[in-house]
């Protein structure tokens, strides 16, 4: 009595309604599942180059990465997850 075929997402892969700022920083998307978020968010760091040549785990905030990360001038890769939680919407 197994079901088969697509289960519905759920946990950090449900796509979850996001806030504005991080609306802006995702292109106008209003709904994300949080994977695809901090993906996003690794293109984004990768492709402005905004690790901390002298270490790794330190990202540098760029304007863009202000907006959804408290107007933080770094944060620590750890910190990412937590700084996103406010943006996904209940």
């Amino acid at each position: 009595a197994t079901q088969t075929g697509k289960r519905e997402p759920r946990g950090i892969m449900k796509p979850r309604r996001v806030s504005p700022e991080m609306q802006a920083f995702l292109g106008g998307v209003s709904e994300i599942p949080r994977t695809q978020a901090l993906k996003e968010i690794w293109a984004h760091i990768k492709l402005h180059n905004l690790q901390d040549p002298s270490d790794k785990k330190v990202i540098i905030c760029d304007e863009k990465l202000k907006t959804i990360f408290q107007g933080r001038d770094q944060v620590g890769f750890l910190e990412i997850a937590r700084l996103i939680n406010p943006h996904f919407l209940k």
